[in-house]
């Protein structure tokens, strides 16, 4: 049997998601993209908002295995210009964050499992930046 898209988006986050180094190279690399993003951080309590993140992505991968929108709505509303102002064009940088932070973590990581993160999260990503 082959495996889905979110099946492999799950597995290879389950890979990651342990090590919370994780998740500080993945906002020393976001940050590192644009002195804009890492200005949004300056006060912002890291450990906090890291567990945030590990949330944030499981909410994607658990849209892409099937579940309600409900919590990727609200982050949308957060994330809005009335909220956060996470302005829509920031979202590709985070995601290229995303993806070159899983090639580090990801022991099993190739440009497939690359793919499938893309096609897997795009649609729940889609669904926090329309809300801007």
């Amino acid at each position: 049997m082959e495996n889905t898209d979110s099946d492999i988006v799950f597995q290879s986050y389950g890979r990651c998601c342990n090590n919370e180094q994780f998740f500080v190279d993945f906002y020393d690399r976001f940050m590192g993209s644009s002195a804009e993003i890492r200005a949004l951080f300056v006060d912002t309590d890291m450990a906090a908002q890291r567990h945030l993140l590990r949330n944030g992505i499981m909410q994607l991968v658990l849209h892409a295995r099937g579940m309600p929108d409900t919590k990727l709505r609200a982050l949308g509303c957060s994330h809005s210009r009335t909220g956060f102002n996470i302005r829509p064009e920031w979202y590709l940088l985070w995601l290229d964050a995303l993806i070159a932070t899983l090639w580090q973590y990801d022991p099993h990581f190739t440009e497939d499992t690359a793919g499938a993160w893309r096609r897997a999260i795009a649609p729940g990503i889609e669904i926090i930046r329309s809300a801007y």
